[in-house]
């Protein structure tokens, strides 16, 4: 770990808090600017939809002019103009324009040290620390939970977005200063994304990437919030709480994805058991949805746990990808794992304004079928994938 891949640590926690920020902030959103719940399911749409469309353009960025300035120029153009932005919002449309910049800053961050591990590291331990890096910056999942509640709580979300902003140009001038790009690859192979398209072994995996993080996102990075203030009456403290311990284990979930991939032999089967249990919690979730105490943090728990194959389905594409397009692999696979959680936010935002809440609980057991039917849907395709474990 240099002391660029640190800086790029930081700017992943920021991208993980960010896109997670408006679970907690729903409420006092609601009270001080008017925004709805489907006001929020569509900025943070946005957010993973702006991310998704920058993941080709980053790609060849990296293939072309590195890691370096591809990651702290978005940064702070992108992130911090966008916190600056949410800071002064005053209406619903501001922070969706707001969410949608700071999407494109966040763009680069995970797929540049992923473009470092896979250039510099033996591939035997891409996955490794492709899990590690996640699991650390999934700390700004936690960052996202109670400790934004008590900001909030304490000094008020317009204070705090001011500092997250000037926190977001700091990492993004560290990483300007400290990042090194690895030597280019010389090479006489051509080839490009079609190139990448025309492999019939990624299909099946770019099939799971699109199943396999949306419904965690969707839930831990919106839902969770309105459905506990709306189904069991929870204020900003409970909420804060709940997104907390989802946090928690997020982080346990992919530090131990690595050890167990090593332990199990197999790549394939340890990701389809892990979004099997997904989709079984959110069938759980749909069957029960006004269980309430242990019974719905335990759906949530699983679901946050088990949820985070995210970089070992990368790695699991990666394996298939030739080095001179290492770059535009990784930001492929993340593509497909990024746009449908934009997708899925807005899609549902729609589903939980078009059914009437009577009872409340109604609009709620209905996302939580769709995401349930998706992650199946993910393992089904999956199932016919070719497993690879370097």
């Amino acid at each position: 770990m240099t002391a660029g891949l640190f800086a790029l640590v930081a700017a992943y926690v920021l991208s993980q808090f960010y896109r997670a920020c408006l679970a907690v902030m729903a409420p006092v959103l609601g009270v001080d600017i008017g925004a709805t719940a489907e006001d929020l399911a569509n900025a943070s749409g946005l957010w993973f939809l702006t991310f998704a469309a920058m993941q080709l353009p980053v790609g060849w960025a990296l293939d072309r002019i590195g890691p370096r300035w591809t990651s702290s120029v978005l940064l702070a153009a992108g992130a911090g103009a966008g916190s600056v932005l949410f800071a002064v919002a005053t209406g619903p449309g501001m922070i969706l324009w707001a969410m949608a910049l700071i999407g494109i800053g966040c763009s680069p961050v995970l797929m540049s040290s992923y473009y470092l591990f896979a250039r510099t590291l033996p591939i035997a331990r891409f996955g490794t620390m492709a899990g590690i890096f996640l699991g650390i910056g999934t700390l700004g999942n936690i960052g996202s939970s109670a400790p934004l509640a008590w900001a909030i709580e304490g000094v008020g979300w317009r204070q705090t977005f001011w500092a997250l902003a000037a926190v977001t140009f700091v990492i993004a001038a560290l990483a300007a200063l400290l990042l090194r790009d690895p030597p280019r690859v010389v090479t006489d192979q051509k080839g490009s994304v079609w190139s990448l398209l025309a492999m019939p072994a990624l299909w099946p995996i770019l099939f799971m990437m699109a199943t396999c993080y949306m419904p965690v996102a969707a839930l831990r990075g919106l839902w969770v919030g309105p459905y506990y203030a709306d189904v069991f009456g929870a204020d900003t403290a409970r909420i804060g709480q709940v997104t907390l311990i989802m946090g928690i284990v997020m982080v346990l979930g992919t530090f131990a994805f690595g050890p167990l991939e090593r332990r199990l032999g197999t790549r394939k089967g340890l990701i389809l058991v892990a979004n099997l249990l997904s989709a079984c919690a959110f069938a759980g979730l749909w069957l029960f949805p006004t269980a309430g105490g242990m019974a719905t943090l335990a759906l949530v728990t699983i679901v946050g746990l088990a949820g985070t194959s995210f970089p070992m389905v990368i790695a699991h594409g990666r394996a298939f990808v030739p080095p001179h397009l290492i770059g535009r692999g990784v930001t492929l696979l993340n593509l497909f794992g990024i746009v449908s959680v934009g997708i899925a936010q807005i899609a549902t935002g729609r589903l939980h304004a078009a059914i009437a809440p009577v009872p409340p609980d109604a609009p709620y057991a209905a996302i939580f079928l769709a995401l349930s039917l998706a992650t199946f849907a993910g393992c089904a395709g999956y199932a016919f994938s070719r497993d690879r474990t370097d």
